[in-house]
């Protein structure tokens, strides 16, 4: 059975940096397809970026290209999305998601695509 735990979530100023990190345990990380989604109030969820497999391409939504980035640490199955210039929009609950198919556009952005997803956190990003 995966399980996805993320952390890191809280309150930032505009500008802020801030790192969500997710860890997995139940599958090897390199051989899926690892994403970040976000839910603003009142808002579907969205695609943030994904990772498509240990040595795939990077996908990012066009909000956040430049400058969000995931990566991955597969020694301690880990996966880690880098906030920078973070700005009030980026408020939302965080969802760490995993496919256990590698994935390619359309479809990796799809939150239909995953199986499997973490309790997600929450981000705000306030003066």
């Amino acid at each position: 059975q995966v399980q996805l735990v993320e952390s890191g979530g809280g309150l930032v100023q505009p500008g802020d940096s801030l790192t969500l990190s997710c860890t997995a345990s139940g599958h090897n990380f390199d051989r899926y397809t690892e994403a970040w989604f976000r839910q603003a109030p009142g808002k579907e969820r969205e695609f943030v970026g994904a990772l498509a497999w240990s040595f795939g391409p990077a996908y990012y939504a066009d909000s956040v290209k430049c400058r969000f980035s995931i990566l991955r640490n597969n020694a301690k199955n880990m996966v880690h999305l880098q906030m920078n210039r973070l700005e009030p929009e980026d408020t939302g609950v965080y969802f760490c998601a995993v496919s256990a198919s590698p994935l390619n556009s359309p479809a990796i952005t799809a939150d239909a695509s995953y199986d499997y997803w973490g309790q997600g956190l929450q981000v705000t990003v306030s003066s």
